[in-house]
């Protein structure tokens, strides 16, 4: 069953065209991996970071909506919405950005430092995250 764009704007926060940003950056994403992967063509080799420019890219421009965004809201006397607004979505970016920074670190320099069970962290606490929200809103 997938969920509605209602339903994910109001358990994520993230606005619709945010969800777009993100989804884009996946596709972008996705094009890049695989042009990576095949290796024969294009001329220049793509490394982890080129793979994963988008994904920064997107997590910027949504930080700067969301920016624009909370402080419009602030301006119109919606003080505490601003704050929770503010607060939920940069933590949300905060935790994925982690997450793409670790997993395209282990990607290009191949440590044993870096476990995947540290590098899945940020998105176990993103998932508990959104699982409590989830059963806030309805």
């Amino acid at each position: 069953m997938l969920f509605s764009l209602r339903e994910l704007v109001q358990w994520l926060g993230f606005a619709t065209f945010e969800i777009f940003l993100h989804v884009l950056a996946l596709l972008v994403s996705s094009v890049l991996l695989v042009l990576k992967l095949d290796g024969g063509g294009g001329g220049a080799e793509l490394s982890w970071w080129h793979v994963f420019v988008p994904f920064f890219a997107a997590d910027g421009l949504s930080t700067y909506f969301t920016t624009i965004v909370s402080v419009r809201l602030f301006q119109d006397g919606e003080k505490r919405l601003a704050v929770l607004r503010l607060f939920w979505i940069l933590t949300i970016l905060s935790l994925k950005f982690v997450f793409e920074m670790l997993l395209c670190q282990k990607l290009v320099e191949q440590t044993r430092e870096l476990w995947y069970g540290l590098i899945m962290s940020p998105v176990f606490i993103l998932l508990q995250l959104l699982m409590i929200r989830a059963c806030r809103v309805n």
